[in-house]
């Protein structure tokens, strides 16, 4: 019993720091209509600004709090509503979440860069001097009551704020209706000010809470968020009290499990992965419109051309051929990871592109891909290859089978919680064996990856491996645009842009979705396999959640609905951190700072980065004099590196100046003609904004 009780006072500790957490976030939700994904990485600074004051400069603790609470955290809140959210609030649902996974990933990446990840920071309780309190047999520690104090003191702020002040009526009104309350005397602008302050005040408090009880890390505590997610959705993303109901059984559930588990080698990782086990049910269990809802603006999913893809898939093989002839042995390396990489993120373009599923898990799909591979293909058969994709495909599929209870964030959600799932507890599983058969993943250490045996020649060197992964993104690529230009690809647009009216008019639902998530599945465990045979030993930590965030950032920038994605992908991702990474180990986590610094100007280009690179250089395309000069200038450049005539970066220089410069001139003199018919606008121009007004003024006055 006096364990029970122990156990009892920690869970209840800990559910205070989640109630905490996950009330920041409904109030987020709640009064400014955004799931905040950024929430714990808010909390995660805070606590790290916490030591730098507290610690590391020696400041009083009363002094250090409140400059962390008072004036740095509103100040970040400010900034985040400010400059990230309000422009992006017209776009819809899924942009919001994915600035807001932008800036998940841009504080975990802007904190390893500035607290050296390798340097332990620990930070005392507070009043760890004083005696522990007596709750009958249980001892209760002066930071576990202080922490309890401020959950319940949380809790009635928040109350009387939303039920009893005007700021807080105001503040739920203008989530219902803005323009409606805007009539009223109500400021939308303000209320959402506020709503980013407090929620980013309550992360702050609950990251310095529960900083001194963890080890002060960047990614971990970010991911503490997945426990406060799950009260917030025990709260439906709405209810204070539920949220604290759920905080309550997520905390006591973590300390009975860590205190009464059994004690082997395949439990462990469940304790760690409970609360997103919990998340999982509670999205499934909690039946609400919310959960199914969706408040988005479509963006156009192009159509891609047979010439174009041809050409896509041309510049593909052209690429790695340029690398294989241009770098050493020793530098093919680093790249060879350009176009497997490249495969994983074509996943997204079927999923997410066309039917509209966001899917944050697919990375850790991948990693299976490559432990399948890694185990069948020890010895290079062939067979192995299309195993690792089938099995992939099936995980998919039991993906998509909760998926058609949920979607948008709340899908996204999910599917985060897949991949936590498979992070801490699946991943970290010794062998077994089901059915008689030995089922091995990553075993709790490592796996050995080779290539595979083609028609007797075994690839095994940095160039086969590259040319293989290069024709396989070249291959997936013309897949996908066939599957675009098809009925299942305008079937899974129709699907996209309307559940309701898709089963209305007859199609399936659980058909469609679990069709494209093993598509998509198979895809990432065939990039995921080649991504293995890069690194020839792969551990589950490259395949974490977080691991995968700057991937799909990526291919969200680039564009989801663009085949050219996974090609983007790959470049932008592979080619910056190489680049930076000679600058020295300081910079490491300079570029997925930048990816996410790029995430963030979403609202700038939601379509994505590829459209807008396809109008700029249409002209070039067309103009096939100067596209001859441009050929002949890249071969003569591929040429002069082929033969050492010149090395360093100052032929890729002068290849993009020459192709900037070219681009130019095509749009010169292609020109366009001042009396162009309007039927023409869009055909042999590019379609303006004025455009449109300049038609409905024309037609009002005729």
């Amino acid at each position: 019993m006096d364990q029970f009780l122990a156990f009892t006072v920690v869970g209840l500790s800990t559910a205070a720091i989640y109630a905490v957490i996950g009330s920041g976030l409904v109030l987020t939700h709640t009064t400014a209509g955004v799931f905040n994904f950024a929430h714990g990485a808010a909390g995660m600074l805070a606590a790290f600004a916490y030591w730098q004051l507290a610690v590391g400069w020696a400041w009083p603790v009363p002094l250090a709090l409140a400059a962390v609470l008072l004036v740095l955290a509103p100040a970040f809140g400010l900034l985040v509503e400010r400059v990230l959210m309000r422009p992006v609030q017209a776009l819809g649902e899924a942009e919001r979440l994915v600035m807001t996974v932008a800036l998940l990933t841009g504080c975990i990446a802007l904190a390893r860069w500035v607290w050296d990840p390798d340097t332990p920071r620990p930070l005392t309780p507070f009043f760890a001097d004083r005696p522990a309190l007596r709750l009958g047999a249980a001892a209760v520690t002066w930071h576990q009551a202080v922490t309890m104090a401020v959950a319940l003191a949380v809790a009635a702020g928040l109350w009387f704020l939303l039920h009893r002040t005007r700021a807080g009526t105001e503040m739920r009104a203008c989530v219902d209706d803005p323009v409606l309350a805007g009539l009223t005397g109500a400021d939308p602008l303000r209320a959402g000010r506020l709503a980013w302050v407090l929620g980013v005040q309550l992360a702050a408090v609950g990251g310095i809470l529960i900083a001194p009880t963890v080890a002060l890390d960047a990614q971990q505590l970010s991911l503490l968020i997945v426990s406060a997610y799950t009260a917030a959705v025990f709260g439906r993303l709405r209810s204070l009290p539920l949220t604290f109901l759920g905080a309550v059984v997520v905390g006591l559930l973590e300390a009975y499990l860590a205190g009464y588990l059994p004690r082997n080698d395949y439990l462990p990782g469940l304790r760690l992965a409970a609360p997103a086990l919990l998340l999982l049910l509670a999205l499934l269990a909690f039946p609400h419109r919310r959960l199914r809802g969706r408040d988005r603006r479509l963006v156009p999913v192009p159509l891609p051309g047979r010439r174009g893809t041809l050409l896509l898939a041309a510049a593909v093989l052209t690429l790695a051929l340029v690398l294989v002839t241009v770098l050493s042995e020793d530098a093919l390396v680093p790249y060879g990871a350009v176009f497997a990489l490249g495969v994983i993120a074509l996943s997204y373009v079927p999923l997410a592109g066309f039917a509209g599923q966001v899917s944050l898990c697919q990375l850790s799909i991948a990693g299976i891909g490559a432990v399948v591979w890694g185990h069948l293909g020890a010895h290079g058969e062939l067979w192995a290859l299309p195993v690792a994709v089938l099995v992939t495909a099936a995980v998919g599929a039991l993906v998509a089978i909760p998926a058609l209870r949920l979607s948008g964030i709340y899908l996204a959600l999910g599917t985060a919680a897949f991949a936590v799932v498979l992070d801490r507890w699946i991943f970290t599983l010794p062998a077994f064996h089901v059915l008689g058969v030995r089922i091995a993943l990553f075993d709790q250490g490592s796996v050995n990856v080779t290539g595979p045996d083609l028609l007797g020649l075994r690839l095994t060197s940095p160039a086969q491996l590259l040319l293989l992964a290069a024709v396989c993104l070249a291959l997936a690529s013309l897949g996908v645009a066939a599957l675009r230009r098809g009925r299942f690809g305008r079937r899974l647009i129709a699907l996209r842009d309307s559940e309701a009216a898709y089963a209305t008019l007859g199609g399936r639902l659980l058909g469609a979705k679990v069709a494209v998530f093993a598509l998509s599945a198979g895809i990432a465990g065939l990039g995921g396999a080649l991504y293995g045979m890069q690194l020839q030993t792969v551990t589950a930590e490259q395949f974490n959640l977080v691991a995968g965030l700057p991937l799909f950032l990526i291919a969200v920038i680039a564009g989801l609905g663009s085949v050219g994605a996974g090609l983007f992908t790959g470049v932008a991702f592979v080619v910056p951190t190489q680049l930076l990474g000679e600058l020295g180990t300081w910079a490491q986590d300079l570029s997925a700072l930048l990816i996410a610094l790029a995430g963030m100007g979403l609202a700038h280009s939601p379509s994505g980065v590829i459209a807008q690179l396809r109008d700029e250089w249409a002209p070039l395309a067309r103009d096939r004099l100067l596209l001859g000069a441009l050929g002949a200038v890249l071969a003569g450049c591929w040429l002069l590196a082929a033969l050492d005539a010149v090395n360093g970066w100052l032929l890729p220089a002068l290849a993009l100046a020459a192709a900037v410069a070219l681009r130019i001139r095509a749009a010169a003199r292609r020109g366009t003609p001042a009396d162009l018919p309007p039927e023409w606008w869009g055909v042999r121009r590019p379609w303006r904004p004025e455009d449109g007004e300049v038609l409905g003024r024309a037609t009002a006055a005729g």
